[in-house]
């Protein structure tokens, strides 16, 4: 079974999602940003999610976790939790 890790970013609006996402591809660092903005619990750790399995998480974000490159931040993806920014960290 395939498994993956990323980390996010969770905000309450679009504009916010597509905001961070710019100042992270100006060179902002994406751990910083997380911890600074995330709503998520996961934010104090940087976005960071460890590893799971297809089916563990919402499916808007599998889809993206199990099709999209490694290593690129992909957003804003919309779920019933907000708008999040998606980092892939690995893939197996």
């Amino acid at each position: 079974m395939p498994k993956a890790s990323a980390r996010h970013i969770l905000v309450k609006t679009e504009e916010a999602c597509v905001d961070l996402k710019s100042k992270i591809e100006g060179g902002a660092d994406f751990a910083d940003m997380a911890k600074q903005h995330s709503e998520c619990p996961s934010g104090n750790d940087g976005g960071a999610l460890g590893e799971f399995s297809p089916g563990q998480m919402v499916p808007e974000f599998d889809t993206v976790v199990f099709n999209d490159d490694v290593g690129k931040v992909h957003g804003p993806v919309k779920t019933q939790f907000g708008y999040h920014l998606i980092e892939i960290t690995s893939r197996s």
